[in-house]
């Protein structure tokens, strides 16, 4: 779990050893969700119902006794001698011995995550870090990409470069879209580098054959080339890449399709070789937080204390999830952050 936090994963080691991913698969069992692990030990709902967790959740609250208000917003959180004071948006006030801001961060909007949780912190002066979308697709420049739209790459892996400097590399499954490029190993990258590429352009290397090194591959490409001399190189190509690939490489390669392979130079078989180990994109910024998964940044950790998940500065106050500075890589780990500091605030509220 720590492992897969990006930001202040060290605040986390109490909130997760006080509510671990096995307690939350024993309380969705306990509750009557029936589960599945799939592959990277991945945890559904055996139907595969995202409703069913809802309903499990629903289920839990009412026989808690929980009393919901649905479609009230909170206006304001204040305090005073005895607690706090919750102004609402339709004049009413709501009184509240403790108070627990569980409102999300930006990203998601139509589910209410629409930046309050940060208001109310910045309101008792507590500081707010920088947010910026995160689990995010990338922009790029190169318009080719458009003609990929929809290719979906299982086993590629991608290095990402400031100039010189490495921000960034894994294997893994990604996919070239309309604006840019998207899927799992592109999400797990923005959660490293969303506030770099919000400062300025990046490179992006594609590395089609993950499994060859450089040689081992210019190695099969000799072979490849040797074993069909007289062919055309569009005939060739396919052997190596996915149809929709094969379209863009000519001009990306610079080689012409109707080229014999036998007139195919030491030069161009080396641009070739390139395009496959070291495919370059520029990318230009991150999608928008409409498309993010999650926000990075929020409420410093560094203002709440990290077994009780309450504010160091005002008392009965509390922080949790998404509206905290924590993030996590795609994978469910965001869910059991919020998981994990729910039941710390929720334990220390209630003593």
């Amino acid at each position: 779990l720590l492992e897969s936090v990006k930001s202040n994963k060290k605040f986390l080691y109490s909130a997760f050893y006080g509510f671990t991913n096995e307690n939350a698969m024993d309380f969705f069992k306990k509750e009557g969700l029936k589960l599945k692990v799939e592959r990277g030990n991945r945890v559904f709902p055996l139907s595969d119902r995202s409703a069913d967790v809802l309903d499990t959740l629903r289920g839990s609250m009412k026989q808690a006794g929980v009393r919901g208000h649905l479609n009230t917003e909170v206006k304001k959180v204040l305090k005073n001698d005895t607690g706090f004071i919750l102004q609402l948006a339709d004049g009413t006030k709501d009184m509240a011995d403790k108070v627990i801001v569980a409102t999300g961060g930006i990203s998601y909007e139509s589910t209410g995550s629409t930046g309050d949780g940060y208001r109310f912190a910045e309101e008792f002066g507590l500081k707010v870090t920088e947010c910026c979308p995160s689990l995010v697709p990338f922009n790029v420049r190169e318009d080719w990409v458009k003609e990929l739209q929809g290719l979906s790459l299982k086993n590629v892996s991608i290095l990402i470069k400031d100039g010189k400097k490495k921000l960034f590399s894994d294997f893994g499954e990604m996919m070239f879209t309309h604006f840019g490029v998207t899927g799992p190993l592109i999400l797990t990258a923005s959660s490293v580098c969303a506030r770099k590429i919000r400062e300025k352009e990046v490179k992006l290397y594609l590395d089609l054959k993950p499994a060859l090194t450089k040689e081992q591959l210019d190695a099969r490409i000799l072979r490849e080339f040797d074993a069909n001399a007289n062919k055309q190189f569009r005939n060739v190509l396919p052997s190596f890449l996915p149809s929709k690939l094969v379209s863009v490489m000519y001009e990306l390669c610079g080689i012409a399709p109707e080229k014999r392979i036998h007139d195919i130079t030491k030069e161009e078989r080396e641009r070739f070789l390139s395009c496959l180990k070291e495919l370059e994109l520029t990318v230009t910024g991150l999608r928008g937080y409409n498309e993010a998964i999650i926000t990075k940044g929020g409420v410093s950790v560094k203002e709440i204390d990290p077994s009780t998940m309450e504010s160091k500065t005002v008392p009965g106050l509390y922080f949790i999830g998404e509206v905290l500075d924590l993030d996590a890589v795609t994978g469910g780990f965001n869910l059991q952050i919020a998981w994990s500091t729910a039941v710390a605030a929720a334990n220390a509220a209630t003593e």
